[in-house]
């Protein structure tokens, strides 16, 4: 398992842009998380690293806190994974320790209209804070300035908001993208076809990967993209756009770069295809991992870029130091996407596994920015977050 750290590694991706100089804030961080994680030529342009406005935020109420989580989308094993987490292991936790009463749950279905009415009831019906996930970046920044001025904070995991009045977590997606795009260049030769799988376009989780993944391609002249589709990170979408684009392209195809969750679903598009197997980009479903694990040389390695149990409890842990007064440094809180080998996987993935899992392969805390060390750095006044009844 290898953390990928170094900038160095990453050379090229200012190709896409750069944002400038260094923003207020980062200057209170470990120098080295913002060398390899805030460097202005590898960020999206669009993320906001400002300084957080909940700096000194005080909750309108003690605990125990009522939460509401505004979720865009439950249809595809990302959503379900988050949900199993945030069910089965979050909410029997921080009830039991006294700093949850209940969490409020809403569904919108990719509707931004929808989720703008969701999040301003929440507010109006007295929630503490609010998580959001994998939005749109703008179309949401009225509706969080609403919850700001109700005392009302809103975090978004795995992808950002640009409203300065949110708190954000992630991968550096762009990043993220670049290697899985360079790794597919290389896994190739440095030479050949390759189709795009996109995620919900318009998000920007996606978005930041899927510029990545193309800069990364770019940076070998010879590999050619020949179509971009989106899979709209669900296996069922995935698949079928994947075969309806094998049936009306039947020219020489190399590779499949895809943004999980559709590994699954492109594997098998290509297995029914009847075309020649080519390597695709798999993530964390268990299913793609158990092909791998099955099939030794198929790949060289995976990434992990979203794990939706490490990035539920991710933005969860920062929710609850905010609520608790130990100040946010700073507007988007990002850690290290994570390479695995086939040795990694085989340690995680047992040999009697499914190849129809829907589930998520879990890494472990530590490596996502869940250790003590690492998270206190982006707080002013870091503290135990299931400590503060204790005090």
């Amino acid at each position: 398992m290898k953390l990928l750290k170094t900038a160095a590694m990453i050379a090229g991706l200012s190709v896409i842009g750069a944002m400038g100089a260094q923003a207020e804030g980062l200057d209170e961080l470990n120098p080295d998380v913002v060398e390899r994680l805030y460097n202005p030529e590898l960020l999206d342009p669009m993320q906001p690293i400002g300084a957080s406005a909940f700096r000194d935020f005080v909750a309108k109420n003690p605990p125990p806190w009522k939460i509401g989580y505004a979720s865009s989308y439950a249809g595809n094993t990302w959503r379900a994974g988050v949900m199993q987490e945030l069910q089965d292991e979050i909410i029997p936790k921080w009830k039991e320790l006294g700093l949850l009463d209940e969490v409020i749950i809403t569904q919108s279905n990719l509707n931004d209209s929808t989720q703008i009415q969701q999040m301003r009831q929440l507010v109006d019906q007295g929630v503490d804070a609010i998580f959001v996930c994998c939005s749109n970046p703008t179309a949401l920044n009225q509706t969080v300035k609403y919850a700001y001025d109700n005392g009302v904070p809103v975090f978004s995991l795995t992808g950002y908001l640009t409203s300065p009045y949110s708190v954000n977590s992630s991968v550096n997606y762009q990043v993220a993208g670049f290697e899985l795009g360079k790794w597919m260049a290389e896994e190739i030769g440095g030479a050949g076809n390759v189709l795009v799988v996109e995620g919900i376009p318009g998000t920007s989780g996606s978005d930041s990967q899927d510029r990545g993944i193309k800069a990364g391609l770019a940076s070998y002249p010879d590999i050619k993209v020949v179509g971009s589709i989106a899979g709209m990170w669900t296996d069922q979408v995935a698949q079928g756009e994947v075969q309806k684009w094998l049936a009306t392209n039947p020219g020489k195809l190399d590779g499949i770069v895809v943004q999980s969750a559709a590994e699954m679903g492109v594997l098998r598009a290509l297995q029914q295809s009847g075309r020649a197997e080519v390597p695709i980009t798999i993530g964390g479903e268990l299913g793609a991992l158990c092909y791998w694990r099955n099939n030794p040389d198929y790949v060289s390695a995976v990434y992990q870029v979203w794990p939706p149990q490490n990035e539920v409890q991710l933005i969860w842990n920062i929710m609850m130091r905010t609520l608790q007064g130990q100040g946010p440094k700073i507007q988007s809180i990002l850690v290290d996407p994570i390479r695995m080998t086939y040795e990694d996987i085989e340690k995680l993935v047992p040999a009697d596994c499914n190849e129809q899992d829907p589930g998520w392969l879990r890494v472990a805390p530590e490596a996502w920015g869940l250790d003590s060390a690492f998270l206190d750095d982006f707080f002013l006044r870091p503290a135990d977050p299931t400590k503060f009844l204790e005090k």
